[in-house]
């Protein structure tokens, strides 16, 4: 230990001049080294934010996604509640009543045509719907992307397209019915129970409005049950720009947290 103090010091504590150009050298170079540590970490940091337009991509992609998980639960409606069809109203109360008077046949045939109704003139109208999403501008994305709302971009898109959607929607919704012939049971079912005394709230002779608002409703909690999945869930972001948009909001919901 004494032979190896006397070392340190002799060959450390002195340096030679030779020694000491090499270290002014060194000690030259830290500046660089540290201005280029602080640029590098800046670009690590900045390839990890998105932009703009890679959190807009993102969170197209992930309705994208829902929309077309959307498509497939009205293809086959059967498993589905949200996107059967129901009495308008107090359903349950009005079926019951009808049920009662005999009608049972003739619901079980309207619930059924209207349902398949509503599955076919959703699977006419895809090309609107994704059309629909294409077209939208998403104004201050961070705040859609970055917040505790699990639908927050779901939400957006419905607040922004219902109006065109439903306007399109309609006469699709109003000739698939048509062509089931939902139309026809269901005049007689609404005229049966329009006649039953003491009945408060008369039944719409037509479904239309009804029927295409229910669809769009359903489509729309559907798209917004997924893109929850999506920001709980990393191997359900199946696009690169959902991985670094969603993975982003993830972390920087921790960091606002305090969570490290």
């Amino acid at each position: 230990m004494q032979l190896l103090a006397i070392h340190l010091k002799k060959n450390y504590f002195h340096p030679k001049p030779k020694d000491m150009k090499r270290i002014y050298y060194y000690i030259l170079l830290l500046p660089v080294f540290a201005l280029s540590g602080c640029s590098t970490i800046k670009q690590i940091a900045t390839s990890l934010i998105p932009s703009e337009l890679e959190m807009v991509l993102g969170l197209k992609d992930a309705l994208s996604q829902g929309l077309f998980k959307s498509f497939e639960a009205f293809e086959d409606p059967s498993g589905n509640p949200l996107v059967r069809f129901i009495f308008p109203g107090d359903a349950a109360k009005i079926e019951s009543t009808l049920r009662d008077i005999g009608f049972s046949n003739a619901i079980n045939d309207v619930t059924g045509k209207f349902t398949n109704a509503v599955s076919a003139a959703v699977r006419v109208a895809k090309p609107m719907f994704l059309d629909a999403l294409q077209r939208m501008s998403i104004k201050d994305a961070a705040k859609i992307l970055v917040t505790d709302n699990l639908h927050a971009a779901s939400d957006y898109f419905k607040a922004a397209m219902q109006p065109d959607l439903m306007a399109a929607f309609r006469p699709i919704v109003d000739s698939t019915i048509h062509i089931q012939g939902a139309d026809k049971e269901w005049t007689l079912i609404s005229n049966a129970y329009n006649i039953i005394p003491f009945t408060k709230n008369k039944l719409e002779t037509s479904l239309t409005d009804f029927v295409s608002a229910r669809a769009i409703d359903g489509m729309f909690a559907i798209v917004g049950t997924e893109e929850a999945h999506i920001r709980n869930k990393y191997d359900l972001r199946k696009t690169d720009m959902m991985k670094k948009a969603f993975g982003y909001a993830e972390e920087e919901l921790k960091r606002r947290a305090g969570i490290h």
